[in-house]
């Protein structure tokens, strides 16, 4: 088949394939998440990567190519939800920010691998078959990696008190698990005695309620609380312009001198090395300088960078490098705020008996509003034009940065239990 003679709309669909997928997973991890419990939802997220990355490649035509795309966006859906879920619930609350905001930097250091890959094979014939290709075996090292790890210690409590089995069994797994992912001997006194104080403030907050939240409970009193404080983050990580900047990068960067195929494919790898860079400040600093300050300075940077980029296509078009800079001050602002720090904050935020449900709706915003913007984004320009465009984002980035100051709290040093009594009731 001839691949280079896609049509637009053909070739539309081969790029957002992976996010219909993902849309789809993250509304199937709303019934089933708690269910399935974060480490079985990360097995099988692999699994799909697997398929999805191997049908992809090796697609006789384009139909089992969409399908390939398809199957690894549900692996995206149900991965964005179980891998901050389950980061949140076993580490300890002094590195929580650091450990969630690495899952954001090896994600950005995927698409840079992504990038390098796709630099090398760009001139070779069917090339892009081997970047697609590559994910598969590191899907395999996701899969096996998840199955040596146990499960979560709160999920299998929350489990308990949901009535799903034997109290003293579930607490006695709860005990091993932890035991495990801290390096203790099996059935410790330190990981017994964490177990029992989690069991105490989970009987505490759950007397008189049942422990499993019912289908519409997330959208009610502090689950509809940390809904609108993660939700928020993540539609305003989006709506601010996230997809629409970085599609602006290529003409961007060719005002600025890059202009051949294999310049542009260079120029994305710098480009996502600087954004593992910036991501990586963002890892350092989550535990240290707390969340607020991060998101506050970012927010208050990509608005900048949203108004130079306006200014740049209204009246300052001889002057590139106020591009190239706005366009690099907004990629690193937003990988040390909305970037790592939305998802730390929606793992964190929810109850632990609404929490995979409002992860779920959270990841379900993301994506449906990724996907807003991205269908939005060419209409909008024909109408607007790129210099009001930009200057649109401007506006809801600065919505953004008052919805941050005023609602969104800081939970740096606190563990969930204390997220959930503190900030919540």
């Amino acid at each position: 088949m001839s691949w280079y003679n896609l049509s637009a709309v053909q070739l539309g669909l081969v790029v957002s394939g992976s996010l219909y997928g993902a849309l789809i997973g993250s509304i199937l991890a709303y019934p089933f998440a708690d269910f399935l419990g974060r480490r079985r939802e990360l097995i099988i997220a692999a699994i799909l990567y697997l398929a999805g990355g191997s049908l992809t490649a090796c697609a006789p035509g384009l139909g089992a190519l969409l399908l390939g795309r398809l199957v690894y966006g549900l692996g995206i859906g149900l991965a964005m939800h179980g891998a901050p879920l389950y980061i949140a619930e076993t580490c300890p609350s002094q590195i929580r920010g650091t450990l969630i905001s690495l899952k954001e930097l090896a994600i950005v250091l995927g698409i840079l691998l992504g990038y390098f890959v796709g630099s090398y094979e760009i001139d070779v014939i069917g090339g892009w078959r081997y970047m697609f290709g590559f994910s598969a075996p590191i899907a395999l090292l996701m899969g096996f990696g998840m199955w040596t790890l146990p499960p979560s210690p709160r999920w299998l409590l929350l489990r308990a008190i949901q009535g799903k089995g034997p109290l003293q069994e579930y607490k006695e797994n709860a005990i091993g698990a932890l035991s495990k992912l801290r390096g203790r001997p099996a059935g410790d006194k330190v990981s017994e005695k964490q177990i029992e104080d989690t069991i105490i403030s989970l009987k505490t907050a759950y007397t008189d309620e049942e422990a499993e939240g019912n289908f519409l409970e997330v959208l009610q009193g502090p689950s509809l609380k940390a809904f609108t404080i993660g939700g928020g983050l993540v539609l305003f990580q989006q709506i601010t312009g996230q997809p629409s900047v970085l599609y602006y990068a290529g003409s961007i960067l060719q005002s600025a001198g890059f202009s051949a195929a294999a310049d542009a494919a260079r120029v994305s790898v710098v480009i996502g090395i600087f954004k593992s860079l910036m991501t990586a400040v963002a890892v350092l600093k989550a535990d240290d300088l707390g969340r607020r300050p991060l998101l506050i300075g970012g927010v208050s940077g990509i608005a900048l960078s949203l108004f130079l980029l306006s200014a740049y296509y209204k009246f300052l078009g001889s002057y590139p490098f106020v591009a190239v800079s706005a366009l690099l001050l907004y990629v690193g602002c937003y990988q040390i705020s909305f970037g790592p720090i939305s998802w730390l904050m929606v793992s964190e935020i929810f109850p632990l008996r609404t929490r995979g449900k409002g992860i779920s709706l959270a990841v379900l915003t993301n994506f449906g509003s990724n996907a807003i913007v991205t269908f939005a984004f060419s209409p909008l320009k024909e109408l607007l034009g790129a210099e009001n465009l930009f200057l649109l984002f401007g506006v809801i980035a600065l919505l953004s940065l008052v919805f941050v100051v005023t609602s969104v709290p800081e939970t740096k040093g606190l563990t969930l239990e204390e997220i959930e009594s503190k900030i919540l009731k």
